[in-house]
């Protein structure tokens, strides 16, 4: 028995009148329930109950005793209660950092049928290109395209995202519509500068995979910036579909050299520090981006 189980028999006794109706409340015999109070005032040195065949009687420091302990046990059966009641309903604030392509695409679009599904919850958003790492601690979860640098993360694969080469009709009209990846070298190509290995396209050939390094007029350190300009028509891009898929589905932009891209699927993925418990409300929101966007919704036809 612990020190808070002896503290606890004391205080039950006292409210109950008795050992034997606490006893029945406790599930103890009454001589059980009398032990536990005797060691309680043995470790305390001081007579706490005066017993007598009808009742118990508090002692000057029993009463002082009692008066101080019964309202930090109603303190901890409160908190148990509240922690046992965030475990059965998801609460409480969740902080969440995203990338701006995934968060400004999909992410805010959704937000509202989470909230719909977990009104105890309140989100703080976090948007950066930033490396976004699990392990911060202001962050209770991070979505992020490609896997963390940050190794000790607990990671849940939500899709892959791939990459499509694309450009707007007005720009195809006008400068035509390149028909291998050697006829990029003709056209104005937009890239995200501070993703150089975006500047880098991957086609198949007979050869085996061939890499083209594009050149344009151009360059942006945001894709939302790349995506804007290619919507312009200023010229072609090779962005993910998780931020294209829109604009292909309605006709503002256009696929190309869909049979020689050499497509190189990239994870999307939402990560939390290992060394925290899955809380209530991290699993909610893990469980629902699974459940809203491991079908990839942004690759749906334009009649779907």
């Amino acid at each position: 028995m612990s020190r808070a189980e002896d503290i606890n028999a004391f205080v039950v006794s006292v409210e109950s009148g008795g050992f034997s109706a606490a006893a029945r409340k406790l599930g103890l015999t009454p001589s059980a329930l009398s032990k536990l109070v005797s060691r309680l005032e043995d470790r305390l040195g001081s007579r706490l109950l005066h017993r007598t065949t009808r009742r118990l009687q508090l002692t000057v420091e029993g009463e002082t005793f009692f008066n101080r302990v019964r309202p930090i046990l109603a303190d901890l059966d409160g908190a148990e209660a509240e922690i046992r009641e965030a475990s059965a309903s998801p609460r409480g604030l969740l902080r969440l950092r995203c990338g701006s392509v995934f968060a400004l695409h999909q992410l805010t679009q959704a937000i509202p049928r989470f909230l719909e599904q977990h009104p105890g919850i309140a989100l703080d958003l976090t948007i950066s290109d930033e490396s976004t790492v699990a392990s911060d601690e202001h962050v209770d979860l991070a979505i992020q395209i490609g896997m963390p640098a940050e190794t000790t993360a607990v990671v849940r694969h939500i899709c892959n995202v791939t990459r499509i080469i694309c450009a707007a009709p007005a720009y195809l009209e006008k400068f035509g519509t390149p028909q291998t990846p050697d006829d990029l070298h003709r056209h104005n190509c937009l890239w995200i500068t501070s993703l150089p290995a975006l500047r880098r396209w991957s086609f198949d050939t007979d050869e085996g995979i061939r890499v083209v390094h594009i050149d344009g007029n151009v360059i942006a350190n945001n894709a939302e910036m790349v995506l804007q300009l290619a919507l312009a028509g200023v010229g072609i891009t090779c962005l993910a579909d998780v931020i294209v898929g829109e604009a292909i589905r309605r006709g503002a932009l256009v696929p190309i050299l869909v049979e020689w891209h050499h497509v190189e699927p990239v994870p999307l993925v939402a990560s939390y520090p290992s060394s925290r418990n899955l809380s209530p409300k991290v699993r909610a929101m893990v469980d629902f981006l699974v459940a809203e966007f491991s079908h990839a919704p942004w690759r749906r036809p334009a009649n779907g």
